[in-house]
C-alpha cells in the first residue's frame, strides 16, 4: 500500500530539544514529512546574545529553507523564539510557527497562584517573556529560572550517557529552596529540551507540581496551518535529520533514528 506526504516541515532548533516537539506534532499527523535541523555548531543559545542570534539565525533560515523546500517552519527553540521570530518571519516566504514559554496555561493551573519558570538565562531575561507574565499571569507570582547545564544534561541523556539525579535537583534547588519555592504547583519548561528530562525532574522534588510546555500546542499549530495550506499528497519521502557541525557521532544518530528520521547527516556551514 502507497503512503503519501501531506506537507513538509522543517523543524529548527540547536540541538536534540526539538525532538520533544517532533514528538507532538507526530501524534498529530504522522503524514508530515520532517526535516530536522540541529545547528550544534552555535549551541548553547542560551548563552549568546540578541545580536548574536539575530544576525545568524534569519540568514541561516533562509539558507536551509531555499535548500529543502519545506511547506512551513517550526523554530522549535524557545530562546531563539523569543529573540528572533520576527526578523526569521520577515526573511521567509512559509509560514514560520515558533515555541513560545507556556506561562498562560501554567497561570491558569495554579490554584496557589506561584508559578516558576524555567528556560535557558537568554529566555527567561527576554521581554517577550516578561510580555507574558503581563499578559497572562499579572495575578500570580512568578519566579524565573536560567539553566544551561540542564540543557547540556538532556543534550548528554539522548546520547545515551547515564545522568545522576542530583545535577537536575542543583539546577533546579534555587527554585524551590527560596522564599516562595513551598507554594510553586507549576513550572513552565520554557526551553524544548527541558521535556526530555521530564521524569528526572519529577523526582527531584518531593511537591506536587504540573510541568507544562508547549509541545501541544505547537503540534497543534503546525496541524492547523498545514490544512490552510491545501497540499497537494505526494508520494512518501524519509524523515531526514541534519546536523550542523563537526562533532557528530553514532549516538547521536542513534537518537534521531529512534525518533522517525530515517536519514542523519552532519552538515558543515560557517
Amino acid at each position: 500500500m502507497k503512503k503519501f506526504n501531506t506537507g513538509h516541515a522543517l523543524i529548527f532548533d540547536s540541538g536534540v530539544g526539538g525532538l520533544s516537539v517532533v514528538t507532538e506534532i507526530a501524534k498529530l499527523n504522522t503524514n508530515l514529512k520532517l526535516t530536522y535541523i540541529a545547528d550544534d555548531n552555535f549551541r548553547p543559545y542560551g548563552e549568546k546574545t540578541e545580536l548574536q542570534l539575530k544576525s545568524r539565525l534569519p540568514r541561516l533560515l533562509w539558507e536551509l529553507t531555499e535548500t529543502f523546500k519545506p511547506d512551513l517552519v517550526v523554530i522549535a527553540c524557545n530562546t531563539a523564539s523569543t529573540t528572533a521570530l520576527d526578523e526569521i518571519r520577515a526573511v521567509l516566504s512559509v509560514p514560520v510557527i515558533g515555541v513560545v514559554p507556556a506561562i498562560k496555561p501554567a497561570a491558569n493551573l495554579s490554584r496557589t497562584k506561584t508559578i516558576a519558570v524555567i528556560g535557558t538565562p537568554g529566555t527567561v531575561k527576554r521581554r517577550y517573556v516578561d510580555k507574558l507574565i503581563n499578559e497572562h499571569a499579572s495575578d500570580c507570582r512568578v519566579i524565573l529560572q536560567g539553566s544551561v547545564n540542564l540543557v547540556d544534561i538532556a543534550e548528554k541523556k539522548m546520547m545515551g550517557e547515564k545522568i545522576n539525579e542530583d545535577w537536575v535537583k542543583t539546577e533546579i534547588t534555587p527554585m524551590f529552596g527560596g522564599p516562595y519555592g513551598a507554594d510553586i504547583d507549576a513550572v513552565v519548561l520554557a526551553c524544548t529540551h527541558f521535556p526530555l528530562l521530564l521524569e528526572e525532574l519529577k523526582s527531584s522534588v518531593s511537591q506536587s507540581v504540573n510541568w507544562v510546555d508547549s509541545g501541544d500546542a505547537v503540534a497543534r499549530r503546525v496541524n492547523s496551518v498545514i490544512k490552510t495550506l491545501h497540499l497537494e499528497s505526494r508520494k512518501f519521502e524519509t524523515n531526514k535529520a541534519f546536523l550542523i557541525g563537526p562533532n557528530t557521532c553514532i549516538n547521536r544518530y542513534k537518537t534521531f533514528n529512534s525518533y522517525g528520521f530515517e536519514k542523519v547527516t552532519g552538515l558543515l556551514l560557517d
